[in-house]
């Protein structure tokens, strides 16, 4: 994992002669104002947190504790889409919650390989599913 010490080279920006009046013989300018009359519709971002762990049982339960605590600072966060991977290897993440659908369309949030019935989130949730 790198330190925020000193900046990678797809982040330096470069400023490059050409685009803008006055260049050559042309009077418009190389780039245009945007086509779309709207602004862009919402997207969905994802969020990289990096920390160190001894091992991945530790590394899981981390993982777990921080989405839970982000989750109750900022609700509108989806803490059931939560994954925990190596730093050096994004292609291998794990789902931190199980996310099963119950009966109301809401998604189990205990975490993934939990035992037992599946509980909806909040206090009171519904339970459903083969228990104990």
């Amino acid at each position: 994992m790198r330190d925020n010490n000193s900046a990678p080279y797809w982040r330096q920006r470069r400023t490059v002669p050409g685009f803008g009046p006055g260049c050559g013989d042309r009077e418009e300018t190389l780039l245009a104002p945007p086509r779309r009359a709207v602004g862009r519709p919402a997207r969905f971002f994802t969020v990289h947190l990096g920390f160190t762990a001894a091992e991945p049982s530790v590394a899981r339960e981390l993982a777990v504790g921080y989405a839970e605590a982000l989750s109750l600072l900022r609700p509108e966060l989806a803490i059931g889409s939560a994954a925990l991977s190596p730093a050096d290897a994004w292609h291998r993440a794990e789902r931190l919650f199980c996310g099963a659908l119950g009966p109301d369309g809401e998604r189990c949030a205990d975490v993934a390989g939990h035992p037992g019935f599946h509980h909806a989130p909040g206090p009171g949730g519904l339970g459903w599913g083969d228990g104990d």
